[in-house]
């Protein structure tokens, strides 16, 4: 299973960006998937998740309101829609793929489980 994460950047506060996990190697349209993120010093943190047919979707607290997540299964890719950037959502963005669980399950994957792209670099200036 290959997870491929893109669209990071440095943007200024209030600004959008749009990162994508494209997943090859899965069954995708079987496979509920998420996005994590981890800022320096801290630990990785649950930030958006989405079923495997969008019929479920779950955020953090931190990020309602603001970031949307969705998928497209015909090009095995899922999204994260990020607007209204601040300077707390500065982290290396993780996308990450998991058979079947709900949304909540998919919250508190870890490392050790299911499988994980690279991570995207996210950096919000003032």
């Amino acid at each position: 299973v290959q997870l491929q994460a893109s669209g990071g950047g440095l943007v200024q506060a209030g600004a959008s960006l749009r990162l994508s996990c494209t997943a090859s190697g899965l069954a995708f349209s079987e496979y509920t998937m998420g996005w994590f993120r981890q800022a320096p010093g801290k630990e990785r943190e649950f930030v958006a998740a989405i079923t495997w047919t969008s019929a479920y979707i779950n955020y953090a607290d931190s990020v309602k309101g603001r970031f949307t997540i969705s998928r497209d299964n015909t090009k095995n890719t899922v999204y994260l829609q990020m607007n209204n950037l601040k300077l707390e959502d500065t982290a290396v963005y993780y996308c990450a793929s998991k058979w079947r669980v709900t949304v909540q399950t998919m919250s508190g994957l870890t490392p050790s489980f299911g499988s994980w792209g690279q991570g995207t670099q996210v950096t919000v200036s003032s």
